[in-house]
């Protein structure tokens, strides 16, 4: 699977039982359909983060395309906390696209990881320390 920003090939790494596409070229991190819920292991929270989500009118960004499905995906904003956050979600439901560094920003924002488990997973996989880029 190629990288909808930067356009190289990803790989498939394990975070937390869940198989997430990592393009190592930019730093984004894609889930397919149901791997957020699964990476959350409650899904209260992550039904109220998903339900958040709304088209963002417009945007400056330049669309990407679903490495899924090969379509333009829609921008959302994510909470409505400022600034603004925009990832992008397939328009027909095959996943989520989170640039580098947007995964720990939309926990962040939700608190969604209290115990900082996923963000000490990703510390771990990615081989750096989160804590200094707060």
């Amino acid at each position: 699977m190629d990288c909808p920003s930067c356009g190289n090939a990803m790989i498939t790494l394990e975070l937390a039982d869940v198989e997430i596409d990592h393009c190592v070229g930019c730093g984004g991190i894609w889930l397919d359909a149901g791997e957020l819920e699964l990476l959350l292991d409650d899904p209260r929270k992550a039904a109220g983060l998903l339900a958040s989500f709304q088209e963002a009118p417009s945007s400056a960004e330049h669309p990407r395309k679903c490495p899924i499905c090969d379509k333009k995906m829609a921008k959302v904003v994510v909470g409505c906390d400022k600034p603004v956050l925009l990832i992008d979600k397939c328009r027909r439901g095959d996943g989520l696209w989170f640039d580098g560094g947007e995964l720990r920003d939309v926990l962040d924002r939700g608190r969604l990881d209290e115990d900082s488990r996923i963000r000490k997973l990703l510390a771990d996989m990615f081989a750096h320390d989160e804590s200094k880029q707060k």
